[in-house]
């Protein structure tokens, strides 16, 4: 993974040590939790005036994590201040750049949250208008809903403040950067993570300043409301937004039906796309469905009911559109015995150094926080927050057991009194271990344990997917004339998605336009001249 390049700054946007050391902490977090990560559009941040970067919400403290850990320069990140009050959480969030943000559902004072938000609002536009970074989440809360929840108004009130103090100052306008988060899955442990950045929003006239107040005041209130559901709608757009997890789902198998059949027809090799590209692929299949939905849907009801039925059948063997598609047309005993070497080799590996140093330094902390998700999930606890529940279980139990277990091993090697020592020093070379300074030996350790669980998952993602490939040329060579059926049938859904797509101009074509500020992709599609 290669983390943007901060830029240069002075004065009190310049990154001071204790957000290096946190952001630090994120990267190397978010590089294990996700598997795969990509960070798309960077082109898109200006280069002079502020940035406010506004997103969906749909992983708890993943979200705001992820995004601390991608997005270059200092940011200030709003949270409800409740959060601000958690002994260690509350550390980070503040030393990672955290606003505390005033809900009035988390206090029984009403007005004053109501006062004490109103001045962090307007602060946090003069910031932003000084050429500062925020980020904010308009739903105001995490959720699990496929669709972006109803935006808050707290974004499009800063960003009027902002504006305004620009405006007065003669400063560069800031800038409103809409950002789309994607996970395969993003509770669970080594999946893929996309982060879009959008094209700067284009924002209407602020309203000028009056003596009256309450002309003002309304005049603020229409501005505040338009630019709301703008950013509603370009969340909407960036997320891929669907009604239901089931559509999304069903865009993105269909979006690889369509690239395996893209392939297959211009006679390329087959290749796994990157998430960040199957991000955009979605995009394109999800602009011409919503299309077709709203100006033809006859021409579309049989392709989707027929999509519907295979990727079942797909399910119900646990097979995806790549296997079928990567099916070669004979498969060979030689391919089978490749695989299986293959995974063999990798497997050889994980019997060494790497691999039982990260069982004895990450397992038992991994089943302690599997044991507590459990315990959680029994009581039931909101599935929108699983995924920061584990990280935070996580961030608790790892660095305990790593001290732990240096100390133990430190002592075991090291204790004139231990068998181990004993037996080490029967041998002149092996005696040499027994001579280390005991410190150096704890913090060599203490660096070891977590060293040693990211090379362990390399070899292990490496293992899976050799296995996996082992399964399909297993499956292949048993059911060849299933497999050529299933085969058949996709071609047929992928060609049917091809011709329906030539016929439109779609998302990434020369001649896409892109939508104006507040516009759904399937406004902009039209059919080919």
């Amino acid at each position: 993974m290669s983390w943007l390049k901060d830029p240069d700054v002075h004065g009190d946007r310049k990154i001071n040590f204790k957000y290096r050391l946190l952001r630090k902490f994120n990267r190397s977090l978010m590089s294990v939790w996700f598997r795969e990560l990509d960070i798309v559009d960077n082109e898109n941040i200006p280069h002079n005036g502020g940035v406010m970067y506004v997103s969906w919400h749909p992983s708890g403290l993943i979200d705001p994590m992820l995004l601390h850990a991608s997005l270059p320069g200092k940011i200030s990140i709003l949270a409800k201040h409740t959060l601000f009050e958690l002994p260690i959480l509350g550390r980070m969030i503040k030393a990672g750049g955290g606003l505390p943000i005033y809900r009035t559902t988390d206090s029984e004072d009403a007005e004053f949250s109501k006062q004490k938000n109103s001045t962090m609002l307007e602060n946090a536009g003069t910031t932003v208008a000084n050429g500062g970074r925020l980020l904010l989440f308009p739903e105001g809360k995490t959720h699990t809903e496929a669709n972006v929840a109803r935006a808050k108004t707290g974004a499009a009130r800063i960003m009027l403040a902002a504006l305004r103090h620009a405006q007065i100052n003669n400063l560069p306008p800031p800038n409103l950067i809409p950002v789309g988060l994607h996970y395969s899955n993003s509770n669970k442990f080594r999946e893929r993570g996309a982060v879009i950045l959008e094209r700067p929003m284009t924002l209407p006239p602020i309203p000028q300043l009056t003596d009256n107040q309450l002309s003002q005041h309304e005049a603020d209130k229409v501005w505040v409301i338009e630019v709301t559901n703008s950013i509603e709608a370009e969340l909407k757009r960036a997320s891929l937004s669907k009604t239901t997890w089931e559509e999304r789902r069903l865009i993105w198998l269909a979006r690889s039906v369509a690239y395996a059949e893209r392939a297959a027809q211009s006679g390329e090799k087959l290749q796994r796309p990157s998430y960040a590209e199957s991000v955009i692929g979605a995009r394109r299949l999800r602009a011409g469905w919503e299309y077709y939905n709203t100006n033809q849907p006859e021409k579309i009801a049989p392709l989707v009911e027929n999509s519907k039925e295979y990727f079942a059948e797909l399910e119900s063997i646990e097979a995806t559109p790549y296997d079928v598609a990567a099916k070669p047309e004979k498969p060979t005993f030689i391919g089978y015995a490749a695989a299986l070497a293959a995974w063999l080799w990798v497997a050889s590996w994980m019997l060494g150094l790497v691999t039982w140093s990260a069982v004895l330094g990450n397992v038992p902390p991994y089943q302690a926080n599997y044991l507590t998700m459990w315990q959680l999930k029994k009581r039931g606890v909101s599935e929108s927050i699983h995924g920061t529940l584990k990280i935070g279980t996580a961030v608790i139990m790892f660095p305990i057991w790593w001290i732990f277990v240096s100390l133990s091993v430190t002592v075991i090697f090291l204790a004139t009194e231990s068998p181990i020592y004993i037996l080490l020093n029967k041998h002149w070379l092996l005696a040499y271990f027994t001579m280390i300074n005991p410190i150096v030996m704890f913090f060599v350790l203490l660096i070891w344990w977590p060293t040693s669980g990211k090379l362990h998952m390399k070899l292990y993602a490496r293992l899976v997917r050799n296995w996996r490939n082992l399964k399909r040329w297993k499956n292949w060579r048993k059911n060849q004339q299933y497999w050529e059926n299933l085969r058949n049938r996709q071609r047929e859904i992928g060609g049917m998605l091809i011709d329906l797509g030539a016929d439109l101009v779609l998302p990434g074509d020369d001649d896409w336009h892109e939508p104006a500020t507040g516009k759904d992709d399937s406004v902009y599609v039209k059919h080919r001249a």
